[in-house]
């Protein structure tokens, strides 16, 4: 079970440093983080906090990845 699965989606969209901070301290307790971020790649997420990274920091990921 996802450890956001009580948490209110908009807390994964967030409006500042210490917001995106908080959710990202979620997703390292995640068991399900890198299923999240895969998913969040495949389907190229724009905005909010996914698999504990923002979406500057998947499309990084993605292009190492296509390299």
């Amino acid at each position: 079970v996802a450890a956001c699965t009580d948490t209110p989606d908009v807390a994964f969209f967030t409006q500042s440093k210490a917001e995106e901070r908080a959710a990202i301290a979620i997703c390292a307790i995640c068991p399900v983080r890198e299923d999240c971020l895969d998913h969040a790649i495949v389907t190229k997420e724009r905005f909010g906090v996914w698999g504990g990274l923002n979406g500057k920091e998947r499309r990084r990921v993605s292009r190492i990845g296509q390299s």
